[in-house]
């Protein structure tokens, strides 16, 4: 039996770009054979669907004639909404909002990874922390509590250097913010360490405000859990196996071409998210923030769940989940 969270608001680049859905040009769900409504976010670690929306790979896996549209979510909840809801078909998403609805009662299957990687530990400079230890008093941001970036830095500080936050009566201090406003942040000194998802690391580097703590590699659950997944709604893995098949081929195609053309998919993401969110990044932030991310579409079930018990760990679940069910893997092994 499914598990309800009570609380789990979980993020990782998704939504951290501004976007707006209504700018998307997308239709509503298709409803019909003929027709398909892929989502995604103008994000990073969502590479792979702006790759295949740019060079037409859904239309290439489906059936000819179908019709794909795209649809652009601000957050993960609107997503996941529009995927119990039928306005879209599938598409990529952060892990959070997958699990959380699932274990809220969703019918809904993560049937690929999307990326991996992507949060890194950032210091202010002249913040005087030299060592982990020095991080007791101190006040650290994620993007929100309990998030995806907040969870692997508590768990990294807790698990190797038994410091916790003031949420847990510890030592160190926890507020929230978007990622977009750490910079600005560091340099005004508001705070003092950020948990940091691509590309607003490479950014924070860029801009001189903060140097990295602990990197890519070093944060818990980085590089094998998934940063973004594709999900698609149980019943319609069930209905339609075949449209599912067509769509998860397309995403693994697409995952595929982001890993042999970095140059080219690097340039349409930069383009997409410009076009989508009104935001320019550089070339810079893009290639610092692309080599902390590792796309693929192989999801580890296994990695999913430890997470999810790390989640329960610093009590931001009041039951241990139980996930068994969510992820299938039967259509990136096929």
């Amino acid at each position: 039996m499914k598990k309800v969270l009570s609380i789990f608001s979980i993020i990782t680049l998704a939504g951290i770009l501004a976007a707006c859905g209504s700018e998307s040009g997308a239709s509503n769900g298709s409803g019909s054979d003929d027709e398909v409504t892929i989502g995604y976010f103008p994000n990073i670690d969502h590479a792979a669907g702006m790759v295949a929306e740019e060079k037409e790979l859904y239309e290439e896996s489906l059936p000819e004639g179908t019709e794909v549209n795209y649809q652009y979510f601000p957050d993960g909840s609107a997503f996941m909404t529009a995927i119990e809801t039928g306005e879209i078909e599938g598409g990529i998403v952060g892990p959070g909002p997958a699990m959380n609805h699932y274990t809220s009662g969703a019918d809904i299957n993560i049937v690929a990874a999307g990326a991996t990687g992507g949060t890194v530990i950032m210091k202010r400079k002249d913040a005087d922390i030299e060592s982990a230890e020095d991080i007791k008093g101190k006040t650290f941001i994620s993007p929100r509590v309990g998030c995806t970036h907040d969870v692997q830095f508590e768990t990294l500080m807790k698990e190797e250097f038994g410091i916790t936050s003031d949420r847990l009566d510890g030592e160190m201090k926890h507020v929230t913010g978007k990622p977009a406003t750490y910079s600005s942040m560091f340099e005004s000194g508001k705070v003092d360490v950020a948990a940091v998802p691509e590309p607003w690391a490479a950014f924070i580097e860029a801009e001189g405000t903060g140097e990295v703590m602990f990197e890519n590699a070093e944060v818990a659950h980085n590089e094998n859990m998934p940063a973004s997944v594709f999900v698609t709604s149980e019943k319609l893995t069930e209905k339609d196996p075949g449209l599912i098949q067509d769509l998860v081929d397309a995403h693994k195609n697409a995952t595929d071409y982001v890993n042999e053309n970095t140059d080219e998919s690097k340039q349409i993401a930069m383009d997409k998210i410009k076009e989508i969110t009104d935001q320019k990044l550089s070339q810079e932030v893009v290639d610092s923030s692309w080599d902390r991310i590792n796309f693929t579409y192989e999801v580890d079930e296994k990695e999913i769940q430890m997470f999810a018990d790390s989640s329960y760990e610093l009590q931001f679940l009041e039951e241990k989940p139980n996930l068994n069910g969510l992820v299938d893997t039967t259509f990136i092994n096929d």
